[in-house]
């Protein structure tokens, strides 16, 4: 390995393929590996134009989802078109679909990119440590996800998806296919749920909703999302790697919890 990082990732990728029930290292196609490099060249190309052959029409899969996302006329409906599109092998390769967490009446919807392993576990976004993070962070501004704790200090109710509903292996960034496949569904989503507030969090959600990255120079400015509000910050899990930019994630809750006043 070249560096801490690759063997990180190495180590991810191979925790990945365990849960899997990965027990032998095999491959597609059977390979003489006592026979010259030539041979196995051709079985590498052999398999490429296989896998190549499996991808699907981004075409099809697009009109495919766009259909099934206009017709879901409820959460229920759109779980259960997202449950039911195949187009997108990130589900083949994960425990459940995570689908939303939080109150469908809420003023505020938080939209992350994808789950990790343990909302892939549980079926639910942001319940990891960037999640307990996520919810510490917009209760100091009066908000949770959990409606039974409304308090006099807990005040309002926020609704949290992502981008994409299944879990990419070991955690990589999702493809543009993956995200333009899932953005009729997510457009749904939010017509659905008709948010006063969006808040983008990372990169990948503010390639979805705004077709625009670089999050360190979109975060704290007020952008929109068909005519929404939209506020791109930090990522919770950005955060706990970067105790610096916390400060600026603090900066960004108060233009929150001033605009949801001010929306009010």
């Amino acid at each position: 390995m070249d560096s801490k990082s690759d063997m990180t990732d190495a180590l991810e990728l191979l925790k990945w393929q365990l849960e899997l029930g990965v027990d032998e290292n095999v491959g597609n196609i059977p390979l003489d590996r006592f026979s010259d490099h030539s041979q196995a060249d051709e079985v590498k190309i052999e398999t490429q134009v296989s896998t190549n052959q499996k991808m699907p029409n981004m075409s099809n899969a697009i009109t495919e989802a766009e259909s099934r996302a206009k017709q879901s006329k409820t959460l229920e409906q759109l779980k259960a078109s997202l449950a039911n599109y195949e187009f997108c092998d990130l589900k083949k390769g994960s425990r459940n679909l995570v689908f939303s967490s939080g109150d469908p009446d809420a003023e505020v919807m938080i939209i992350g990119e994808a789950p990790g392993r343990e909302e892939d576990i549980q079926g639910v976004p942001f319940v990891g440590r960037a999640g307990r993070l996520l919810d510490k962070m917009f209760r100091q501004i009066g908000l949770t996800r959990n409606k039974d704790q409304l308090n006099h200090n807990l005040i309002k109710t926020a609704y949290i998806c992502n981008v994409i509903p299944w879990r990419p292996p070991h955690n990589r960034d999702p493809s543009i296919d993956e995200i333009e496949m899932m953005l009729p569904f997510l457009k749904r989503h939010v017509s659905l749920i008709q948010p006063k507030i969006i808040v983008a969090m990372g990169n990948i959600s503010c390639r979805a909703l705004i077709g625009q990255t670089g999050i360190t120079k979109l975060r704290g400015n007020w952008l929109t999302f068909d005519k929404i509000p939209l506020m791109p910050m930090f990522h919770p899990a950005y955060l706990l790697r970067n105790n610096a930019a916390k400060k600026d994630a603090w900066s960004d809750l108060l233009k929150i919890k001033e605009k949801l006043e001010g929306v009010a």
